[in-house]
């Protein structure tokens, strides 16, 4: 899989993201030592950060050059990014992980009861850092917060039931994928001071980009090999989590039978396989495609007033990076 930034292209970014890295070591800093370094363990292992990136990019989305940051769009963007490192303490807590990003999950290292508490730390320290940012920002990191755990619950809800409705499966990715990636573009806006109905431009690309990419990361789990994954192809079903091409499969009038059969409860590998090859031949995959692509196509759509500017071009080179993923997928 490629580890390059979607969002590579700006010159002023490198920069912008070290000192995203210094500012994320600051908020973490406490005199309880046990506590820093839990809660610096992930942060420490470092990361494409995506979000920061797309904050800081959609800040300078009216503008005709790029130039350095000013420190409140950093702070946004550390808030953003402390958001999603909380939640990623949570998941590998529910999950049972044993790493994240190569590194020893805080889970396996220190303990579930620590891993959740330095989950809350981190979003507690995004609060404070949104709160300074003033009153709009701050209600809006608290709504997302409260919409990445109504998409993790929602989720939950469904692992091993053959039942799952697309519904439940769109509004599940909303919530725990697009809505931070949508505030990440808002806040980016805001904070940068952009026209209010530009800044809904912003954040209506941020959450189809993420709509486009949790259905292509779900795609591959079920395209791809262990080696361009990175992790076991096909794990979503071993965890029962059903993502769209699986539930549009089950429903399928010659495989959906056989697939439910499989379904519904823990499979071994043989099984995985087996699933993996029915919901390959029930076309379920070209489905989930074409509505990536239609994803994709709305966040380049959002983009349309921001056409002639530095932010703008850049996050529309982010758009057409994700249209030409869907375009190479293998369904």
């Amino acid at each position: 899989m490629s580890t390059t930034s979607p969002l590579e292209q700006v010159p002023t970014l490198a920069n912008d993201l070290l000192r995203v890295e210094e500012q994320l070591q600051s908020a973490v800093a406490t005199d309880n030592e046990l506590l820093q370094d839990i809660a610096a363990h992930l942060i420490s292992a470092g990361g494409k950060r995506v979000r920061p990136g797309f904050c800081i990019t959609a800040s300078a989305a009216a503008s005709q050059d790029f130039t350095p940051t000013e420190l409140d769009v950093i702070l946004g963007a550390v808030a953003v990014e402390l958001v999603h490192q909380g939640s990623l303490y949570h998941d590998d807590v529910m999950d049972s992980a044993e790493t994240r990003r190569t590194v020893e999950s805080v889970n396996s290292k220190w303990g579930n009861h620590q891993a959740i508490l330095a989950g809350d730390f981190l979003l507690g320290r995004a609060s404070e850092i949104a709160a300074s940012l003033g009153v709009e920002v701050a209600g809006l990191l608290a709504s997302t917060i409260s919409q990445l755990c109504d998409g993790q619950v929602r989720e939950l809800e469904y692992v091993y039931r053959i039942d799952r409705t697309e519904e439940s499966y769109l509004k599940s990715i909303d919530g725990k994928t697009a809505s931070l990636l949508a505030a990440a573009c808002r806040i980016g806006g805001i904070v940068g001071g952009i026209e209010r109905d530009r800044i809904d431009h912003l954040t209506t690309f941020g959450r189809a980009y993420g709509m486009a990419f949790q259905v292509i990361d779900d795609i591959l789990d079920l395209t791809a090999t262990d080696e361009e994954l990175g992790k076991p192809a096909g794990n979503d079903m071993i965890e029962g989590v059903y993502t769209l091409p699986v539930i549009r499969a089950m429903a399928h009038g010659e495989v959906g039978p056989s697939l439910q059969q499989l379904l519904g409860r823990p499979i071994d590998t043989t099984a995985r396989d087996e699933a993996r090859e029915l919901v390959r031949s029930s076309g379920a995959l070209k489905s989930a495609h074409a509505d990536a692509r239609r994803y994709a196509d709305q966040a380049n759509d959002a983009l349309r007033s921001f056409a002639d500017t530095a932010g703008g071009s850049a996050l529309k080179a982010a758009a057409d990076h994700l249209v030409d993923k869907v375009e190479k997928l293998i369904v």
